[in-house]
């Protein structure tokens, strides 16, 4: 037979185990892909996921600048993720989602994706010591258990970073 509490005590244990929730760090992993490469943010560092809406393009900025989007009144800057590092620029239908990773940071920012893939526990992974870091933003690798290969995107990083700033085509 259960043990029977009240339920003053119930609601005391509940706002305990909230507390500690909340207090706790999370190490969550957001799982993207984009240009067939398999991308890892910070979950902290990605605000929310949406499709993608309508975009408004901006006339003389790169390819990878795919415009701007209108998010509850608020326009974010749309990187293609995949365009950006070389690729092919990513459909903006089917599962293509707005990874809006700036907020965080003080920048409206949206990363183009093929697809999100997920949430991933670090622990699931282990570094990939045989690869060089491509990028300054992306300062590590990591494989998964089954052996992929996975990017590890630093935000405040890519934020920061001079081509990432340079939108512009002229």
């Amino acid at each position: 037979m259960a043990k029977r509490i009240s339920l003053r005590e119930f609601q005391e244990s509940l706002v305990r185990r909230l507390a500690d929730a909340e207090s706790a760090p999370r190490r969550d992993l957001l799982g993207m892909i984009a240009g067939g490469d398999q991308w890892l943010v910070d979950l902290a560092d990605a605000g929310e996921i949406l499709p993608v809406p309508p975009l408004a393009t901006v006339p003389l900025t790169q390819a990878w600048f795919r415009g701007l989007a209108n998010v509850r009144g608020t326009l974010f800057g749309v990187v293609d993720l995949s365009a950006f590092c070389g690729g092919a620029l990513t459909s903006l239908a089917g599962s293509a989602r707005l990874v809006l990773v700036g907020a965080r940071h003080g920048a409206n920012c949206a990363l183009l994706v093929s697809s999100t893939v997920g949430l991933r526990s670090p622990e699931d992974f282990e570094p990939d010591n045989g690869a060089a870091p491509p990028n300054r933003w992306v300062p590590r690798q990591v494989r998964d258990l089954h052996g992929r290969r996975w990017k590890h995107i630093d935000v405040p990083r890519l934020l920061a970073d001079t081509d990432f700033l340079e939108a512009s085509a002229v």
